[in-house]
């Protein structure tokens, strides 16, 4: 047996060319951008403008501690809580629903019309921002939380049915196979094969769209979906900046809250 050739592996000219050719055009875009975007650094770091941003700043303390204001931004923080973890709960029962059609493992195979339809809806659900979907379900169902959560619902559901149908079609086809050779019908196969092979990346893909989501609803508000964002919109447009202060605050507690608790579910689903 002959040994293996040792000494580092040097790519054929050409594949070097395609890369120096692939960097050259990365940095080409990188200056443009810079260059379109005329971004001024020195007026920027001007004394007048730090003067300024310091004057900004210092309204910011102390923040609003007051009894009646801190219930008001409690009851705001839940609502947002809440927001995120409806929508989505919900859009992972929505995004499970459009994976199965959309993943060829449970479509037959192939490139069918139901699977691309499927892709289609998935693909228009994710590519509509969060607070676009808002805007536009505030207008049909009117202020609050529920074109909030709706909003978080529909764009989410398009991520996680994506991520769903990938983690579908990335599992092992020999379990599936086994029972329906042995006479299962489809849906005991996936039930008893796929799924099992799935849920750990279903649950781990659902867990971090819902610290994403804890931040999405914090400024739905703005479009008036609720919540802490509809709070600190009310008093940023009034110059209130100590009360923005406190619901700045509490969307860092919250958002650190949620991520604690999204990261030790992942951790205890990894054991």
């Amino acid at each position: 047996m002959s040994a293996a050739p040792s000494g580092p592996i040097i790519a054929p000219p050409r594949q070097r060319l395609g890369d120096w050719a692939m960097i050259a055009a990365v940095a080409g875009l990188v200056v443009a951008s810079f260059v379109t975007l005329d971004i001024q650094w020195a007026a920027l770091f001007a004394p007048d403008s730090l003067s300024k941003m310091g004057e900004f700043v210092a309204g910011f303390v102390p923040p609003d501690l007051g009894g009646p204001f801190l219930r008001k931004v409690a009851a705001a923080a839940f609502e947002t809580f809440a927001m995120s973890l409806v929508g989505t709960a919900l859009a992972a029962v929505l995004g499970l629903a459009l994976a199965l059609p959309a993943s060829h493992r449970t479509t037959g195979g192939g490139i069918t019309a139901v699977r691309e339809a499927a892709r289609l809806v998935l693909n228009v659900l994710r590519s509509i921002p969060e607070l676009v979907w808002a805007a536009m379900l505030v207008i049909a169902a009117g202020l609050g939380p529920f074109p909030g959560t709706l909003a978080l619902t529909f764009h989410t559901a398009g991520v996680l049915g994506r991520l769903f149908a990938d983690a579908l079609e990335n599992t092992a086809p020999h379990p599936a196979n086994a029972l329906r050779e042995n006479g299962s019908s489809a849906a005991a196969a996936f039930l008893y094969a796929k799924l099992p092979q799935a849920a750990p990346q279903f649950l781990s893909y659902a867990l971090y769209r819902w610290e994403n989501n804890i931040r999405a609803a914090t400024v739905l508000g703005v479009v008036g979906a609720g919540g802490l964002g509809q709070l600190l919109y009310f008093h940023m447009s009034l110059f209130h900046f100590q009360q923005v202060a406190t619901v700045l605050g509490a969307m860092l507690v919250l958002v650190a809250l949620v991520d604690g608790l999204s990261f030790a579910a992942r951790r205890r689903l990894t054991r």
